[in-house]
């Protein structure tokens, strides 16, 4: 994935996160998902039309797609409000590419990208627990979880693939692990703590689904 790409997914993650603990609206969170997610589907179709077939590139190129669609379908339903359980049916789709590509990574070498792929799967069946299954009382636990992780598992990982810092061995898979153990330990005691009014979570979500509240 490009890093300057997964620089700015940590901003849009960010944004839904504080969206789902209802900090920000899901009109003004949808605008975000759209621009970050048009230039997370132009990046790779111009790579794709340069490739001339290459499946390398192909197979490099695919996952930020999965990026992509879900960010512009987020922004699209935010802002038309329309209904968002395909959003949540969608995102249990992407929850299998992740494990693949996870798996993928593994086995290339790269033990730290392929933590991270497990942990962008766990957000994702967030959004499936959430939108497809109307899970509404996870809603606090999953705000503070994508909120957390969103820096962990994109922007700082992306200044360090800019920078030729990365560290794709057992080290930086281990620290990163432990790292976003810690995290959701802290997510789950924040959700805990969180005080929504009756109702708030699943307004939330229903706000995220592109649903009136």
């Amino acid at each position: 994935m490009s890093a300057v790409g997964l620089f700015y997914v940590g901003a849009v993650l960010f944004i839904n996160g504080l969206m789902l603990l209802g900090r920000i609206s899901a009109k003004s969170a949808g605008i975000f998902n759209i621009l970050v997610g048009a230039l997370q589907c132009i990046m790779p179709l111009m790579i794709l039309a340069q490739s001339g077939g290459d499946p390398a590139t192909l197979h490099a190129t695919f996952t930020i797609l999965l990026f992509g669609f879900t960010y512009l379908y987020v922004g699209i339903t935010n802002l038309s409000g329309i209904s968002g359980e395909g959003i949540g049916w969608f995102s249990l789709f992407v929850v299998m590419a992740a494990i693949y590509a996870a798996i993928d990574s593994f086995f290339a070498g790269d033990l730290t990208f392929g933590v991270i792929w497990l942990a962008w799967g766990v957000l994702w069946a967030m959004f499936f627990t959430l939108l497809a299954l109307e899970k509404t009382a996870w809603t606090p636990f999953a705000g503070w979880l994508v909120t957390l992780w969103a820096i962990p598992t994109t922007s700082l990982p992306a200044v360090l693939l800019m920078r030729d810092a990365w560290v794709p061995g057992g080290a930086g898979a281990a620290g990163l692990s432990a790292l976003l153990g810690v995290l959701a330990v802290a997510a789950w005691i924040l959700a805990k703590r969180t005080s929504m009014p009756s109702g708030a979570a699943g307004g939330a979500v229903q706000e995220l689904a592109g649903q009136p509240v």
